[in-house]
């Protein structure tokens, strides 16, 4: 009897052992896993308490907010990233980019030249930096082409990284508002699939009620175009296109606005 007793212990405790073997393994991986999650929270939680500044400096400057050289510089200080550049939010990027772009045209603006080379210079290392967080952001192809066209000039070579810009993010509300007149300027140089967008661009600007962008544009830069813009607009809704022509019209352009009645004037 003591002897079945024995054999039958014997496979129980073999069973045990390798039981008890898989439970430590499991719980080193998990005690590896979870040492590997605090040190990448380590590194990237700055950079995401950055995030929502930055989301919002960005908004600010796009929408043309006239901040001053210290309040930049100071904003910048606190957004630019902590964590290596493939742990950092790509909208960080984006923030301190567009902040050093800014702080560049102040000092354009100051004609203090040598200020505004190295502002540029810096904005331009910052969007190199960026595309290796994320290659296809269709707002850092914008950037970049500003910034080397405020460096450097305007050169033929750099319009592809305004068509990449396109290709990347056709629709894009928030970077409609500063790349529709950039592209306006160089409209002839773009191919007819940028200029398709950048034409439905503008009607969408029109639809989502941007008027006072959309007649800048229209009676400035893009004047020389204006036949094929008005033309685009005639997928958008009805009640913004009878706005945006009676701006036109109350502001002195008589354009013809498909789907509106022309207005007559008093005299």
């Amino acid at each position: 009897m003591a002897v079945t007793i024995t054999r039958n212990i014997t496979p129980v405790t073999g069973m045990s052992n390798s039981c008890l073997g898989r439970s430590l393994l499991l719980r080193g991986l998990l005690l590896a896993a979870g040492l590997a999650s605090l040190l990448w929270s380590i590194a990237v939680l700055p950079s995401f308490r950055r995030l929502v500044p930055a989301r919002d400096i960005a908004a600010r400057i796009i929408s043309d907010d006239r901040l001053k050289m210290p309040a930049l510089a100071e904003m910048l200080a606190g957004i630019e990233p902590a964590a290596p550049a493939g742990l950092s939010p790509p909208k960080l990027f984006q923030a301190s980019a567009l902040v050093r772009l800014r702080l560049a045209e102040l000092a354009m603006a100051r004609r203090s030249s040598e200020e505004a080379d190295a502002e540029i210079a810096a904005a331009e290392r910052k969007l190199v930096e960026g595309f290796s967080v994320n290659p296809t952001d269709s707002f850092l192809w914008l950037m970049l082409y500003s910034v080397q066209t405020s460096r450097n000039g305007f050169d033929p070579k750099t319009v592809p990284h305004l068509e990449r810009s396109y290709l990347a993010g056709p629709h894009e509300g928030w970077i409609a508002l500063r790349r529709n007149q950039l592209a306006l300027a160089v409209f002839p140089l773009l191919s007819e699939v940028a200029q398709a967008r950048v034409v439905d661009e503008f009607a969408e600007m029109v639809d989502a009620d941007f008027w006072n962008d959309t007649e800048a544009n229209l009676t400035g830069i893009g004047w020389a175009h204006r036949d094929r813009l008005l033309a685009g607009l005639q997928r958008v809704d009805l009640v913004s296109r009878e706005a945006f022509a009676r701006m036109l019209f109350r502001d002195g352009y008589d354009v013809p606005v498909p789907g509106v009645k022309p207005k007559e004037r008093p005299w």
